[in-house]
């Protein structure tokens, strides 16, 4: 981390700092925009684009290559996803010192979970996520993220865009 990062880490907790939690999709893409729309013109409003990719358990795979080849193929996407992303948040207005990229791989039973976790650690003052779009039956079997985040986010606003 530089030393401008990490002054600009320092500087949030009297700022405002937004978690946006991305992935691959639509909705993640129209979160991105609506931040981009309704802060790019502020200075003091700081941003994380947050990835989390749950690591697959051992036996999911037939190899460990294949598990291994899985992970780099997820990263690298969403590696790309991230800096789009950021391009969108810089073309509405951020400056690139505004802008922080997170991608973690990890095993979690709860997205959302580990949403909320990072969001607690960062002390981000708003969670973006884009809703799903699953169905009533879905959502009920499967549980929902952004359902689950905003439910149970504490010391934070959240915005879910559909």
């Amino acid at each position: 981390m530089s030393p401008t990062q990490f002054s600009d880490l320092a500087r949030r907790d009297n700022e405002r700092h937004l978690l946006a939690a991305v992935e691959e999709s639509d909705n993640s893409r129209r979160a991105v925009l609506y931040l981009a729309d309704f802060f790019g013109d502020y200075q003091d409003v700081f941003i994380t684009l947050l990835s989390i990719i749950p690591e697959p358990s051992e036996d999911f795979f037939a190899t460990e290559t294949e598990r291994r080849q899985w992970l780099d193929d997820k990263k690298s996407a969403m590696d790309k996803r991230l800096a789009e992303y950021k391009e969108i948040l810089m073309e509405g207005g951020f400056a690139e010192r505004q802008v922080t990229s997170r991608l973690i791989v990890k095993e979690c039973s709860s997205i959302a979970d580990a949403i909320l976790e990072e969001q607690d650690k960062l002390r981000c003052c708003v969670v973006a996520v884009g809703r799903r779009g699953l169905s009533h039956n879905a959502e009920f079997i499967l549980g929902s993220t952004s359902s689950r985040i905003l439910h149970h986010a504490k010391h934070c606003a959240v915005l879910v865009v559909e």
